[in-house]
């Protein structure tokens, strides 16, 4: 009976977190369907007194130039975060099976880099790479930027991966066989870091997404302009278009969702197939 009613008391506790939890994104959905006085009267109603639209999405799509937006974080997001795959996954493996100075330094380095804010470097990297360098306004300066910031985490989680799942003796017999360096990365190592490259790609991929002050500070053109940012034409002086902004909000949700509930179910299959080989 005790250890029932614990389980009950977790289900019931979880259950509330849960609600909690979904509670902003269910707001978000519902306001996105009403008019903005319904939304200015009573924001918790599922249903505004001029019932539930969907002209909102269109007319936040066509305001915001959605599918050029779109186009451009999809873009960003999609490099970059291959990028950081490649170069941390790289640089990991690197630096957890050779036992030089400079891997254990560069090591300690991106660990200490962990811990500088972005607000710090962001003044300087502006005036460094737009007063000086004049290359603002380029998608591969913001794709260059967000490398350098997230590889730093990704590779901190490949090397502990590396480290503790990795047998040294699956690349030993490899190279016993003939395989180089970069064959035993590609062929052996790299296959067996699936799980960890899904959990990268979600978080840099939500980190990437759902930036806005970095694109802020860099793709000041109209043209250049990442959801996030696109999104600004909502908000006025005195007054902000609160229903478009939501169904704005919700376009902007679905296709990072979508990307991770594909990728979920990668990282499932990945910790249950390490739990079965033990």
């Amino acid at each position: 009976m005790k250890r029932k009613k614990r389980i009950n008391i977790r289900f019931i506790t979880l259950g509330i977190l849960l609600v909690i939890y979904i509670f902003p994104f269910f707001l978000v959905l519902i306001n996105a369907l009403k008019e903005k006085t319904d939304i200015i009267r009573d924001p918790l109603a599922l249903v505004g007194e001029q019932g539930a639209t969907f002209a909102n999405f269109i007319e936040a799509a066509d305001r915001m130039h959605f599918f050029r937006a779109l186009g451009n974080s999809l873009l960003i997001t999609v490099v970059s975060t291959a990028l950081i795959v490649i170069f941390s996954s790289m640089a990991a493996y690197i630096m957890t099976r050779k036992n030089w100075l400079a891997c254990r330094a560069l090591f300690v380095m991106m660990i200490l880099s962990l811990a500088i804010p972005f607000q710090v470097l962001m003044i300087p990297l502006v005036s460094i790479y737009g007063g000086i360098f004049h290359i603002l306004n380029h998608r591969a300066t913001l794709i260059f930027m967000h490398v350098g910031f997230c590889v730093s985490m990704s590779c901190f989680l490949f090397c502990g991966t590396i480290r503790s799942t990795i047998p040294l003796e699956l690349e030993e017999a490899a190279s016993i066989d003939g395989c180089s360096q970069f064959q035993i990365f590609r062929k052996i190592v790299f296959p067996l870091l699936k799980p960890t490259i899904a959990t990268t790609i979600i978080i840099n991929a939500l980190n990437i997404w759902n930036d806005y002050l970095l694109p802020s500070l860099i793709l000041t053109d109209n043209e250049l302009q990442t959801l996030p940012i696109a999104t600004r034409v909502f908000y006025g002086a005195f007054s902000s278009d609160l229903n478009l902004l939501m169904a704005a909000l919700v376009l902007m949700i679905v296709p990072i969702l979508v990307l991770y509930l594909f990728l979920q179910k990668h990282i499932i299959n990945g910790v249950v197939a390490g739990a079965v080989k033990g």
